[in-house]
């Protein structure tokens, strides 16, 4: 008995490695670390805090005062009369930049499938880098002090920063289908970790001269990123006279389409599967679906909501986890700086592995149950974690492991085989508004969260923040539990057929 062309599997990498080009490996390059710059940036902001926290806070309340500025100059312009309201004040600037982020994301993945994505990227890291050297640099020039012009700059840098993930998820997912997709996303969404790496090297070099350094040394590199971006990008195949993803599939009438996505409905009819959300216009250019279309698809709500639990997670690690060992451990900061990379190392090698189980066995969500689970029991785990360094660093890694792994893959692969369904046709112009509402839900929750988590370790400390930590991964589990069940039916019914075939 033939087994059905749905169900015969392909290698994992076949696709990929026969039509991989000189072409792909400069947009995954590109691509890779114009997102890294754009992190760094961030991470050069949580790096610095404490100095600023020094700057505006007057010399009475800094020892180091008189050796670093005249004592007038200090303290005719310092905003805050205790080192508690500036640290507050920078907790409100993370707060305001994730909202506005989460804001400029559902933007920008409307913008990036109408308008050219090298044009949006460029813009986005160009304009933001010049806002990023205000905010640190020039205003510190300046000697000019102002909460609400640090409010204003950070609503907008939020907004710039929106444009980096939509449009580079787009991008990769124009030039790698769906053979391989989950391995090539998993490698590639390390960028993000790889710039937290890379913004906390920056920053650490130049400090000492002074944190508007730091600004300016990261706002620098990103500003040429974004010009390299803009002369050297290519968004699409079709640029450089290359066929777009399925096209040589459907002429050589290969079993399988390589722009179907993983969740696509593998038992609809063949009437209901030539039902399309956009019209096909004359000149066979695809229109960009709208923002509720786009929200209707299958499983973009179920995992827009599961990443809102789960980036809430993933960036209270970000954002708390060095301020977590100095306080509960009384680790100097800097050595708990060098000790949070082992969870960005963990999330790079969870989410390159999952990711790749997840092309051999054609399904997501299965890999992402098994993955969150197990981070259930490392986040428990963790919260009891010794006073050892090696010890922290071994179950930090594996906390990452299970929980940066499954944050990436929803992020970057599962976004793009979202954009990508047969209900869009293999159109690219649904991807970076799809990316856009996963990502943007995620990041309101993220901005949700860095508040609970404060006010949850200040009335009921870290083992609650925890627990609360395991309650949101219980729950991504919940919202992708519809999918997770329907891919299993899928596994079983392939096995089935598989056995009788043979």
């Amino acid at each position: 008995m033939a087994v059905p062309g749905g169900l015969q599997r392909q290698p994992a990498n076949r696709g990929l490695v026969s039509h991989c080009t000189h072409h792909h490996i400069v947009v995954f390059l590109l691509t890779f670390f114009s997102y890294s710059l754009l992190h760094a940036s961030r991470k050069t902001f949580s790096n610095v805090k404490v100095s600023i926290s020094n700057q505006w806070t007057p010399s009475c309340l800094n020892s180091t005062a008189p050796e670093l500025r005249p004592y007038e100059l200090w303290n005719s312009s310092h905003l805050f009369e205790s080192a508690e309201e500036a640290t507050l004040f920078l907790g409100t600037l993370d707060t305001i930049f994730l909202f506005s982020y989460a804001v400029g994301l559902f933007v920008s993945g409307i913008v990036g499938d109408r308008v050219n994505l090298r044009w949006v990227l460029s813009f986005g890291m160009c304009s933001s880098a010049l806002v990023v050297f205000s905010f640190g640099t020039l205003t510190e020039w300046l000697h000019f002090y102002n909460k609400w012009f640090y409010c204003c700059l950070w609503v907008v840098n939020g907004l710039l920063q929106s444009t980096g993930w939509p449009c580079v998820v787009a991008v990769m997912g124009n030039w790698f289908g769906k053979a391989g997709r989950g391995f090539v996303f998993g490698l590639w969404s390390a960028c993000a970790s790889v710039g937290n790496i890379l913004g906390a090297f920056l920053a650490s070099c130049v400090l000492k001269y002074g944190y508007e350094y730091a600004f300016l040394v990261t706002a620098s590199v990103q500003f040429a990123g974004g010009v390299i971006v803009f002369f050297g990008l290519l968004t699409s195949p079709k640029e450089v006279g290359l066929p777009e993803l399925g096209a040589d599939e459907d002429e050589a009438n290969l079993e399988e389409d390589a722009n179907r996505p993983l969740m696509g409905n593998d038992d609809v009819d063949d009437d209901d599967q030539n039902y399309s959300i956009q019209a096909t216009d004359n000149d066979n250019q695809p229109k960009a679906i709208g923002f509720f279309q786009a929200c209707c698809l299958p499983g973009v709500v179920l995992y827009s909501l599961a990443y809102a639990c789960l980036k809430l997670v993933n960036y209270s690690f970000f954002f708390w986890l060095p301020f977590y060992l100095s306080s509960n451990f009384g680790w100097k900061e800097a050595e708990a700086d060098q000790l949070s990379i082992w969870y960005d190392v963990g999330g790079i090698i969870g989410g390159t592995i999952q990711g790749l189980i997840s092309d051999v066995l054609q399904k997501r969500a299965p890999v992402l149950a098994v993955s969150l689970l197990f981070a259930v029991g490392s986040l428990f785990g963790y919260s009891r974690s010794p006073n050892s360094k090696p010890i922290n660093a071994v179950i930090m890694a594996i906390t990452g492991f299970f929980i940066g792994g499954p944050s990436n893959m929803i992020s970057s692969a599962i976004s793009a085989d979202l954009g990508r369904q047969d209900l869009v046709k293999g159109s690219s112009e649904a991807l970076a508004t799809v990316t856009g509402i996963v990502d943007g839900t995620g990041s309101i929750g993220a901005a949700v969260g860095q508040y609970l988590v404060s006010l949850i370790q200040e009335k009921l400390k870290w083992m609650w923040v925890f627990y609360f930590f395991i309650l949101m991964t219980s729950s991504t589990i919940l919202f992708i539990s519809p999918l997770i069940v329907r891919e299993m039916r899928l596994l079983l019914h392939e096995r089935r057929l598989r056995t009788l075939a043979e």
